[in-house]
């Protein structure tokens, strides 16, 4: 059996890749041919490739397959991310958006921001790395226009705070939020 990738319904930009296995994995349509992010398989099908995007990395592909009814993230939308990391998830954001999205990537750890800049930025033009404490967002106003979607996965005991704050000054009216909560940080 060979590799086949659908769109996946109700999901802008996610699509199901059926494996040569049968197995089924989520995808998102690579943005940066040839370059994986955190050694996820890469799939060529078509016209383009395709990333298998891992639910134990990743906790938006997780609640896509638990069941997320809506995903507020299409192409061309502006976006928020708040703990950006190494840019796991981030990545997949990215090519959502596209080429004509933006993602702007706020991470507090210079490290980890490092890995996001070196492994992912430098070949991804729609994402913006940010060192930035997310608490303080009046320090990146400057950087960060209205964006359609804010997305936190902050481990901050006051998360809720923080992303209400962020939203007060770059959700656009109508925006969407995701807050991924953290069991420690409750």
């Amino acid at each position: 059996m060979s590799v086949k990738v659908e769109p996946l319904p109700k999901f802008d930009g996610v699509y199901r890749a059926t494996l040569e296995d049968g197995s089924h994995r989520i995808a998102s349509k690579n943005l940066a041919p040839g370059r994986d992010v955190y050694g996820e398989r890469l799939i060529k099908y078509g016209d383009a490739e395709y990333r298998l995007w891992d639910p134990y990395r990743s906790k938006i592909a997780a609640a896509i397959l638990k069941g997320l009814k809506m995903l507020p993230l299409k192409a061309g939308y502006k976006v928020l991310y708040l703990g950006a990391a190494s840019g796991t998830t981030a990545s997949h954001v990215s090519d959502i958006v596209g080429e004509e999205g933006h993602v702007y990537c706020i991470e507090f750890a210079p490290r980890p921001l490092k890995e996001l800049i070196d492994n992912v930025c430098k070949y991804r033009p729609n994402m913006s790395p940010i060192l930035a404490d997310a608490r303080f967002p009046e320090k990146y106003a400057n950087i960060v226009g209205k964006v359609d979607m804010i997305y936190c996965d902050i481990a901050q005991p006051e998360q809720a705070q923080i992303l209400a704050d962020n939203a007060k000054i770059f959700l656009k009216k109508g925006g969407w939020i995701m807050l991924a909560i953290k069991a420690r940080s409750i």
